[in-house]
């Protein structure tokens, strides 16, 4: 990690295209002003845990889910390819 020390109405550059000021500094609270292209999402750390953790638990749901349907259709096809063995193993009516 870098550690930089900045003072009111001063900056960092990152990358050549994000712009990080300090605005002002309100007791134990520093106001940043983040400046990027709009192809870069700026999030609070926090915010972006939290879209992290429920992407994580909807990549888990949707994944039991596609594993109930998986042997959902495992088991039809199994239940299909045991129908078909026994009509084909069953003797033929004669055909006139």
């Amino acid at each position: 990690m870098l550690v930089l020390s900045r003072r009111i109405n001063e900056s960092i550059v990152i990358d050549g295209r994000i712009t990080v000021s300090i605005l002002r500094v309100e007791g134990e609270v520093v106001k940043v002003g983040v400046t990027a292209p709009k192809e870069i999402h700026v999030l609070r750390k926090e915010v972006y845990d939290e879209i992290q953790s429920n992407n994580l638990q909807a990549v888990g749901a949707s994944r039991s889910a596609l594993e109930r349907l998986l042997n959902g259709k495992k088991t039809a096809m199994q239940a299909n390819k045991r129908e078909m063995e026994a009509v084909c193993s069953s003797p033929q009516a004669p055909v006139n």
